[in-house]
C-alpha cells in the first residue's frame, strides 16, 4: 500500500446495489448471497482483487473473506477460500455509470432480485446491472499514484493541484459526493471539480464521474469517456484524453486524519516556528502551528505530528520537543475533555503545562488556567458523519435529522473559541429541543463541543454535557451523558 509517512492507502470497499434500489448481501451463515439490503452495513461490504496473470479478471470477496462464484448452469454461491476458475469476472462498465459483471469462463451475466440471484443472463438487462457505492468516510485525502503527489485547493482557489508532498491542513481535503449513481470531487470550500478542471458551485453533468476500480486503486471516468488525470508542471486535475485508466489516471485514497491548532492561556498559538521546542508564542495559524491528531486504536492516546513528519515527545527536564520520529510511550499524550477546553498528560503522569516564557512543559498535577488549551480543528470546515447505523442527513420533515441511511447531508462547521456551530446549507442550525432531539431550524446557532476519541471518530457534546446519539428509531438525539457505540461518529 501507498503511504507518506502520515496514512497507508485505504482498503477500498463498496456496495453494489441492483435496479431495485438494494444492496448485493453476502450471508453469515450457507455462504448464500441476495440481494435485499437495504443499507450497507458489514454484510453488504465487498472488495476487488484482481488476477495476476489478466487485470481484466478480477474477483469480488465479501466481508467473510470468501468469493463469489458461479457454475455452468448459473447457480451461484460466495463459499469459495480461495479464487478459483468459477470466481472469475469481468467488469462490463457502463455509460450510466453502472456495473454488468459477467462470468469469465461461462460469458453469463449476474443479476437478479432479492434471493432469486443467478449468473445465466445471455445480455445485459436491468437486472444485471449495479450501481457502485464506495464504503469509506468520503472525506480523504487523494494521491496521484503516477506522480506521488497529493491534491489540494491551489493557491488561486481556481483549481486542484497535485503538488503537495504531504496533505496538510485544510486545503487538502477531499469530498467524493455520491449522487445517482456517480460521484463528484469536492474541494474544502464546497466547490465542485468539472471535467475541464474549473470548479463550479452548483452540481451539475460535468461534475458527475464514473467510479473505475483497479484493486485498491480508483480513477475517475467523465460523461465523454475520458479520465481524470494530473496535467502540467501543478498537477491540474482535468479529463485527458485517455479512455483507458493507466498509471496517471489513478489514485489511492487516504483517511484524512484530524488538523489542529492549540490557542494556550495567554492567547497565542503552539508554534515550532522557533526550532524543536514547542512553545506558545504565536499570533498566526501557518503550517508551523497545524498539527495532526493521530489516536492510536488500542490505547486511545494521541500523537501530534508536525508538518516535517515528527511527533511531540516528552524530553529530558520535562520538556516537550518534536524529535521523535517513530511512535513511542514518551510521543503518546492522554486528551482530557473539559468543554471548550483541553488538558493534555504527557508519559510521566503530570499535565503540560504553558511556562510564562511560552514553552511547553509536563510538570503539573493538576488542572489549572495554564493547563487548558483550546484546540481548533481546521480540516473540516464541511462535515459528513456517519454512526452505527449509517449516515447524517435530513429527514423528510426537513427539521429533524435521520442516522440511519445510505446517502448524507453536508454540514458547515464553525469554530466558536472552543465550541462550535452546525449549520445547514440553509443557513440554519443545529440545536437541542427540551425533548433531546436535535434539530436544524435554528436562527440563532447553539455551542457544541467535540471529542476525538477514536481513530478515525468523534463525540459531539452539546451545552448541557450530553452526548450525540443515534436513536434506535433513526433519529438523532442528545439525551445520554454515559459514551457507548451509539455515540460515537466517523467525521
Amino acid at each position: 500500500m501507498a503511504t507518506n509517512g502520515i496514512s497507508k492507502s485505504l482498503k477500498l470497499q463498496f456496495g453494489l446495489i441492483n435496479s431495485e434500489n438494494r444492496y448485493l448481501t453476502a450471508e453469515t451463515f450457507g455462504f448464500k448471497v441476495n440481494a435485499s439490503g437495504t443499507s450497507m452495513k458489514k454484510k453488504q461490504l465487498w472488495s476487488l482483487e484482481q488476477d495476476d496473470q489478466d487485470s481484466q479478471v478480477v474477483f469480488l470477496r465479501s466481508h467473510l473473506g470468501r468469493y463469489l462464484s458461479t457454475d455452468k448452469l448459473g447457480k451461484v454461491d460466495c463459499e469459495a477460500e480461495v479464487p478459483d476458475f468459477d470466481c472469475r469476472f469481468l467488469i462490463i462498465a457502463q455509460s450510466d455509470g453502472r456495473w454488468a459483471l459477467q462470468s469469465e469462463p461461462y460469458q453469463r451475466y449476474f443479476g437478479g432480485t432479492e434471493d432469486f440471484l443467478t449468473c445465466f443472463g445471455q445480455t445485459i438487462g436491468e437486472t444485471e446491472l449495479w450501481w457502485v457505492h464506495l464504503a469509506h468516510h468520503p472525506q480523504v485525502n487523494l494521491l496521484s499514484v503516477a506522480r506521488k503527489r497529493y491534491a489540494h485547493l491551489s493557491d488561486s482557489s481556481t483549481e486542484i493541484s497535485f503538488d503537495s508532498d504531504i496533505p496538510w491542513g485544510v486545503d487538502s481535503l477531499i469530498t467524493l459526493v455520491y449522487k445517482d449513481g456517480k460521484y463528484s470531487v469536492k474541494t474544502c470550500d464546497n466547490r465542485f471539480l468539472t471535467a475541464s478542471g474549473t470548479l463550479v458551485n452548483d452540481y451539475g453533468p460535468e461534475t458527475a464521474f464514473t467510479l473505475d476500480l483497479r484493486s485498491d486503486k480508483l480513477a475517475f471516468k467523465d460523461n465523454e469517456g475520458k479520465y481524470l488525470a494530473p496535467s502540467g508542471p501543478s498537477g491540474t486535475l482535468k479529463s485527458g484524453k485517455s479512455t483507458k485508466p493507466g498509471k496517471d489516471e489513478l489514485f489511492d485514497l487516504e483517511e484524512s486524519h484530524p488538523q489542529v491548532v492549540f490557542q494556550a492561556a495567554n492567547n497565542r498559538y503552539l508554534s515550532i516556528r522557533q526550532g524543536v521546542s514547542v512553545s506558545a508564542n504565536q499570533d498566526e495559524e501557518t503550517d508551523q502551528e497545524t498539527f495532526q491528531m493521530e489516536i492510536d486504536q488500542n490505547t486511545k492516546k494521541c500523537m501530534f505530528r508536525t508538518n516535517a513528519g515528527t511527533y511531540w515527545t516528552l524530553v529530558i527536564h520535562a520538556g516537550i520537543h518534536t524529535t521523535a520520529t517513530e511512535i513511542e510511550p514518551n510521543t503518546m499524550f492522554d486528551i482530557e475533555w473539559l468543554g471548550a477546553r483541553v488538558a493534555l498528560k504527557a508519559n510521566n503522569g503530570k499535565y503540560v503545562c504553558n511556562r510564562k516564557n511560552g514553552q511547553l512543559a509536563a510538570v503539573s498535577d493538576t488542572v489549572g488556567i495554564d493547563e487548558q488549551f483550546s484546540l481548533k480543528l481546521i480540516n473540516r470546515p464541511i462535515l459528513i458523519l456517519r454512526g452505527v447505523n449509517g449516515f447524517v442527513c435530513h429527514h423528510k420533515s426537513a427539521i429533524t435529522l435521520n442516522v440511519n441511511r445510505s446517502v448524507y447531508d453536508i454540514f458547515s462547521l464553525l469554530y466558536n473559541d472552543g465550541a462550535y456551530h452546525i449549520q445547514c446549507g440553509s443557513g440554519k442550525f443545529w440545536y437541542v429541543t427540551s425533548s433531546d432531539l436535535v434539530c436544524v431550524d435554528g436562527e440563532e446557532p447553539e455551542n457544541f463541543f467535540i471529542e476525538f476519541l477514536e481513530l478515525g471518530k468523534m463525540a459531539i457534546k452539546s451545552k448541557d454535557s450530553k452526548y450525540l446519539r443515534a436513536d434506535q428509531g433513526g433519529t438523532l438525539k442528545c439525551d445520554v451523558t454515559a459514551m457507548d457505540s451509539c455515540c460515537l461518529w466517523e467525521y
